[in-house]
Order: C-alpha cells, then structure tokens, then sequence
C-alpha cells in the first residue's frame, strides 16, 4: 500500500465555497496518455471523448452523526448503515473524534442518544475489530436523522458546515453515511456539457459506510445496486470502443461488483465486500474521477487496482508538488489507464 507525509496545509479545512469558490473551480489532475496535464474540474469534458460513458453515484448523504451519552462521558454516534432485520451498524467516537476504547464498548451496552432515543450494542459487526457495532435503536432512523443528525465531520476542518454541503448533485437516493465525495465538484451546467458533448452520464446506486481515519483497514461490506439500463449502456460503450469513466470508488466497486472476469457487466444489488487492489485487478472500469486519499487508505489500493501503480504514485507526487488539497472538500483527479 502506498504511503506518503500529508501536510497539515493541504486538508481542506472548509468547502470551496468557504475559499471563494464555485463546487466546479477545484482543481484537477489529469493523467491520461498526454501525462500529467494541471486543470480546473469544470474543463473535465475536454479530457474526455463523445464515446465515453461517466458513471455517478446517485446515494445521497444523510445526517448520520449524533449528540450520545455512555454513562456520563459525551460521545458521537455515527450511524453507518441499516442491517435487513431493522438494527443499524453504528461507530461510537469521543467528541474530539477517537474512537472510544475496545474494551468500555461491549454486548448489550446502552447509549442515550438527543432526542431521548436509546441505541443497545446488540455484537461486533465484523470480529474481531471492535470499531463497528450492529444496535438496536427504538425509534425510526430515517426520520429521527433528519431531525436531530449532522453531518460526519472529522478533525481537519475548521467548523461543521451544514447538510447542503454534503450533498451532490446525483443524490436521489437517500443512504449514505459520507458524502460519495467524487461526485461534489458536479454542477448542473457541467453534466449538461457532458451530455452535450456526445459522453453518456448513467448512475448507480452504493450507500458509503462510515469511513475510518485509522490508516490500513480494509473497505466494509456495502449496500449498492446496478440497474439492467446502466449495465446494458457500459457494456455498449465497451463494446463500441469507448472508456468506462467512474466518478469515484464508491462507482468502481459497486461496477466491478457487477462485473464478470469476462467484463460484462449484469445487474445486480445487495451488499458488496469486493476490495480492489493487486489481488483483484478492475476488469470493467477505464478510469477514475477521484478526491485525493489519506496515507495508508485502502481506497489507494483500489486507484492502483484501476489505473496502475505507476500512475497512481506519479499523480499523488505532483499533486503533493503542486499543493492540491485533500478530502471530501478538497482537489480532484481524473486517473486513466493505459
């Protein structure tokens, strides 16, 4: 896995409207065949070809941290996603954003949560690591969200920025716990210029989990559905000779979820514990729209897995060069194999 010093300096510590910017005036790495060429993310159609085909995650973000108590210490709740027999995959975090020590959480633990609801620890979603918990919670998540959640923030930014922030502009379906980040730079007039420019735009659907800052722990299994319509596009693009664009790894594996050894891609839905990386190649996706990750995030793994690790590893050295910013509010790349 690749490895790296991150500068305090280059975590976005705000959206870039907070900077003076538009979603789409981030900046943009390109590295295609041309090498690596310094954008702005709104001239992404000239890098891209009318036989192209750009896949977005539709999943829009919920509210999904809340105000807890454990005993009398103050926690944070984060709410990851719904298990089919109605409990909830949930994160405790301290309120400076630790993860709350293995051995205080345990079976049957009761958290009080704002709003006079109450979470049980019901096990370990995924033994033997103890950050993840399945819950029972007594009241409607959906809705009890709404109105007493926020959004998950984490320590390198400088405020809490409100819902509207993390949404893209793809979201109809509500369910993701993090905002699928690759697609925030997006504006209407931009995809209107995709379409416009002969490149398809078709979506899927993959609920983000909560994340970990803890560097080197693998993906968790994840909700995500490919509709016959999508699958039938990508693979008459490919067919037709043109390149699967992901807008993110969140697309990239719900696609590579879907797809077979042989790169046709089926419709498909339910959970996903695929984790690209050199053991699993990508079979279907040419190339991705990406934030840049964390030292040590498993998501590198997945870049390399699509790209190269050549690429991979040139583009994060020029973007560290030239002061990209990194996380969900920071910089952008367009990484395509070759």
């Amino acid at each position: 896995m690749m490895d790296f010093a991150l500068p305090p300096e280059l975590q976005a510590a705000g959206p870039p409207e907070s900077r003076g910017l538009a979603r789409d005036e981030v900046r943009l790495l390109v590295s295609d065949t041309a090498g690596l060429t310094h954008a702005v993310f709104r001239e992404l159609p000239t890098f891209l070809r009318p036989d192209d085909i750009v896949v977005v995650n539709n999943s829009a973000t919920l509210s999904a941290a809340v105000d807890a108590r454990l005993g009398e210490a103050a926690v944070v709740v984060h709410f990851s996603t719904w298990l089919d027999d109605g409990s909830w995959v949930i994160e405790v975090r301290t309120t400076d954003g630790r993860p709350v020590p293995w051995h205080i959480l345990d079976i049957g633990t009761e958290l009080r949560l704002s709003g006079g609801a109450t979470a049980v620890l019901r096990q370990p979603w995924l033994p033997p690591a103890r950050r993840l918990w399945t819950a029972d919670i007594d009241v409607a998540i959906p809705a009890y969200l709404a109105r007493h959640g926020r959004p998950i923030t984490y320590a390198y930014l400088r405020q809490r920025w409100s819902a509207q922030y993390y949404q893209t502009a793809f979201g109809t379906v509500a369910g993701s716990a993090e905002m699928p980040s690759a697609g925030r730079p997006f504006t209407a007039e931009l995809v209107a210029r995709l379409v416009s420019t002969g490149i398809a735009v078709t979506p899927i659907t993959l609920h983000c989990g909560v994340s970990s800052p803890e560097t080197g722990e693998p993906p968790s299994p994840e909700r995500f559905a490919v509709s016959q319509q999508t699958a039938d596009r990508v693979n008459a693009t490919r067919a037709a000779g043109g390149r699967v664009i992901a807008i993110g790894t969140t697309v990239t594996r719900a696609l590579e979820s879907a797809t077979g050894s042989d790169g046709i891609v089926h419709a498909a839905s339910g959970w996903t514990d695929v984790v690209l990386g050199p053991q699993r190649p990508a079979h279907v996706v040419d190339g991705l729209v990406t934030g840049w990750h964390a030292p040590g995030a498993s998501h590198l793994d997945l870049l390399e897995a699509v790209a190269g690790a050549e690429v991979v590893r040139d583009a994060y050295a020029a973007a560290l060069d030239a002061g990209y910013l990194w996380h969900e509010f920071g910089d952008s790349a367009l990484l395509v194999r070759y």
